[in-house]
């Protein structure tokens, strides 16, 4: 389990304010141009891991944007975006972007979607990088939620906290689902056995968003097996920073297998009822 970030050393602290900056800045220019460049009807561009699997014309046109400002301010970073891949760098640093998640809401105009940065030290992989800065901005509404590696959450600026913990049967819980058909008829088995256990369940449609919801205390739990690294790399920053923790099953940490996000003690409890249904295995 990721628990509560600790303080980053002190040496790291100014370098942590910077790439946060740089975060909330890109963040905030590539959903302003979703925003205000999105035709009034948004069309298929391509698919990807199925039929309903979407990529439109300005999901590529945000991660160009995203990549030359980021480029520009820090040439020796990598980027690992999900439109184009994974560009090298020399620093040690690699941003890990997401240009619209939520793209299904994006193409239907339901005003769930968003924009999420995050900047990681180490390796790309979910289970042992170090994420040290990041920000996820709702477009439709320009709201954004912000982190640092010891420097707390915020969202448009007001620190925020994770709900206290409590009962599952109290805890009101997101999820999300994944695109082959096989993946969702599994989920939705394993749905049939959580949601008598919580207050109930709700599908945002942006895993970004979801944890950011988490981190200011909307949703007091979130999972969802299937999480690319740019679907959780700057929201489960901000959940850590906000006091919760982020995790995967039977120990591991948080990873495409599942990511359970929340207050400490609530994910521990949901974990552990998904681990005794498998939700992390089959299909």
């Amino acid at each position: 389990m990721t628990a509560p970030a600790s303080p980053a050393p002190a040496h790291d602290a100014a370098l942590v304010s910077e790439l946060r900056r740089l975060a909330e800045r890109v963040a905030a220019e590539a959903a302003d141009l979703v925003r205000t460049t999105s035709p009034a009807r948004v069309e298929v561009a391509a698919t990807k891991s199925s039929p309903v699997d979407v990529v439109t014309a300005m999901d590529a046109a945000s991660e160009v944007l995203i990549r030359r400002l980021i480029l520009e301010a820090r040439p020796d970073d990598a980027i690992l975006g999900e439109e184009d891949g994974h560009v090298a760098g020399t620093s040690g640093l690699t941003w890990v972007v997401d240009p619209i998640d939520g793209t299904v809401n994006y193409l239907y105009g339901i005003p769930s979607y968003a924009v999420s940065i995050a900047v990681v030290a180490g390796t790309a992989d979910p289970e042992t990088w170090d994420a040290l800065a990041g920000c996820v901005v709702r477009v439709p509404d320009g709201r954004s939620w912000s982190a640092g590696r010891g420097e707390g959450a915020t969202a448009d600026g007001e620190p925020i906290h994770v709900n206290e913990a409590t009962d599952l049967s109290l805890s009101l819980v997101g999820t999300g689902f994944g695109y082959a058909s096989e993946r969702r008829a599994a989920q939705a088995q394993v749905l049939t056995h959580v949601l008598p256990r919580v207050r109930d369940i709700r599908r945002i449609g942006s895993a970004a968003l979801d944890l950011a919801m988490v981190a200011e205390g909307q949703l007091d739990l979130v999972f969802e097996r299937g999480l690319n690294p740019w679907d959780m790399a700057a929201g489960a920053l901000l959940v850590t920073e906000a006091g919760g923790a982020v995790t995967g099953l039977r120990g591991r940490g948080a990873s495409p297998d599942m990511t359970v996000a929340g207050p400490v003690r609530s994910a521990g409890e949901l974990a552990t009822l998904l681990a005794g249904l498998d939700a992390d295995s089959g299909a």
